[in-house]
């Protein structure tokens, strides 16, 4: 019986493999019948990055972290979200923020200027810009939350004004004072005076460009999901709580 068993296990692993290199190249070939229409077609649409087939039937076209979807034949190319009616979840976002995602626990926390409310048990770090109108729209909300620590990446890209912000309240003998001085009260942080290690903006910068942070302010919790642009306190209360009750699984 056991050598019954084992023909018959070999049986289905060789009717298993053999699918399985038929599937691929049938799987590579319609991808290769997409990408050649939407090419021919629409010779200004940018390069393609992934060709995946959806469970609804749809193929998705990965550009970047951007997410365009198509039919078998590249005869239809549509530019939206899916909603699965029956649970409600926008899967297109969802791909989105797994694209986006960046790990927390990777974040270089020594180059934030730092504050937290309460025991600061739940975490956020930001992206911000000194000149950022809705960084301060963000910073003010943000002080009405409870038990949260904030990690701000000052991230001068709105231009030379917002670099010599940065290093006046990153080189301030008190920061979060100097920055939350600013940003809240609008109270100009002392102008940097002698020698002073300008590595952590810098690093920051490059880190923000490897991550493709085009805006400020743009947030990440805790399970890595990126929010870029201002949150609603009540939004933003609702978020720190789903990420850190996420990142403790």
């Amino acid at each position: 019986m056991s050598l019954i068993r084992s023909i018959r296990s070999i049986r289905w692993s060789s009717v298993a493999l053999a699918l399985t290199v038929v599937s691929a190249p049938a799987a590579w070939a319609q991808e290769a019948v997409i990408r050649k229409a939407i090419a021919e077609r629409m010779p200004n649409f940018p390069k393609i990055d992934e060709v995946t087939k959806t469970p609804m039937g749809l193929y998705e076209l990965r550009v970047k972290n951007d997410i365009y979807y198509a039919d078998e034949r590249g005869d239809y190319l549509i530019e939206g979200q899916i909603v699965e009616t029956k649970t409600r979840n926008n899967l297109t976002q969802e791909r989105i923020d797994k694209l986006t995602a960046i790990d927390f626990s990777s974040l270089p926390l020594a180059d934030a200027v730092v504050w937290k409310s309460g025991a600061g048990t739940r975490k956020l770090a930001v992206f911000s810009d000194p000149n950022c109108s809705y960084c301060r729209r963000f910073e003010r909300d943000v002080q009405k939350v409870k038990d949260v620590t904030v990690y701000t990446f000052l991230y001068p890209i709105l231009g030379p004004d917002s670099q010599e912000k940065s290093r006046n309240i990153w080189c301030s003998k008190e920061q979060t004072k100097a920055w939350l001085g600013w940003m809240i009260d609008g109270i100009p942080a002392p102008r940097m005076m002698g020698a002073c290690d300008l590595g952590a903006l810098e690093r920051n910068v490059a880190m923000g460009q490897k991550y493709k942070v085009n805006g400020t302010p743009t947030l990440i919790f805790e399970d890595g999901k990126r929010v870029p642009g201002f949150l609603a306190r009540d939004e933003l209360e609702k978020q720190l709580t789903l990420s850190s009750a996420a990142n403790k699984k």
